[in-house]
């Protein structure tokens, strides 16, 4: 019998796909961010699932019983039980810590945590879709309604489930100012210029219009971990848990190492 405990990990970015491992979460955010040769830049997301977990179209159980590497002293590093839809065969009872990969393999663990207080004032928001969804949205909506019409009132741009973030942009004030104009070198590379105004102008001269998209490839590998607002949701209808976001004091104080990684 193997000495490594064995762990189940819902990976998030830079792919969707669950992982059975007999590494930590932190040797496994190492090892998937520059051990692995099939990656080996960008950054990491992935969230532990309570061992317990079973689901049938998973196929759990005939994974685990093959994370054993066989070599004494030698943990299994990954085996792969599924590649596809993992995330709507996920119950969020069974999500544990989050981890965020910097580029460098310095990992972050998030908890659970109460929803942010809501802003009583309308305004555009920027979200970014990250699985099963990839899409940088612009939407007037709140957290936990934009999660609620993803995953509920919109069939041609929804999933049953969503992992998304908000990023610390005041998207008026930004269109007013033309600062927009600088995006391409800006806090929003790899966007085009006029796409955050026209997504702007449709949201206010059209009341009935929840979201509009501005990018359809993620910018997660082109924005700081900085630009994340209030954290992580995991959404499936009026379901939603919340990983909060460390602000830029706290991960200075008290997790020195990894924010100076970024």
């Amino acid at each position: 019998m193997s000495d490594f405990q064995k762990h189940l990990y819902l990976i998030l970015f830079p792919n969707e796909a669950l992982v059975a491992s007999q590494l930590t979460p932190e040797e496994f955010g190492q090892h998937y961010s520059i051990g692995s040769p099939r990656h080996f830049t960008g950054k990491v997301i992935f969230a532990e699932i309570d061992i317990n977990y079973r689901n049938d179209f998973l196929r759990i159980d005939n994974y685990l019983k093959l994370t054993d590497s066989g070599i004494p002293g030698r943990p299994k590093r990954t085996k792969f039980v599924m590649s596809y839809r993992v995330l709507e065969h996920i119950d969020f009872s069974a999500l544990q810590r989050l981890y965020l990969v910097t580029t460098d393999g310095a990992v972050l663990g998030l908890d659970k945590a109460e929803m942010p207080t809501r802003s009583a004032e309308p305004h555009i928001r920027l979200y970014q879709e990250i699985c099963p969804l990839r899409i940088l949205v612009a939407s007037s909506l709140n957290p936990p309604q934009f999660g609620h019409y993803i995953t509920e009132e919109t069939w041609s741009k929804g999933a049953p489930k969503i992992f998304f973030t908000q990023y610390d942009l005041d998207v008026e004030a930004m269109v007013a100012s033309n600062q927009v104009h600088g995006f391409n070198v800006g806090p929003l590379p790899n966007v085009n210029p006029t796409n955050l105004p026209t997504a702007l102008k449709e949201l206010k001269e059209d009341a009935k219009k929840k979201t509009k998209t501005v990018n359809l490839n993620p910018n997660l590998d082109f924005v700081s971990y900085k630009a994340i607002k209030h954290g992580f949701w995991f959404s499936a209808g009026s379901n939603t848990v919340f990983y909060r976001m460390p602000g830029l004091d706290e991960l200075h104080e008290k997790y020195n190492s990894w924010w100076r990684r970024l």
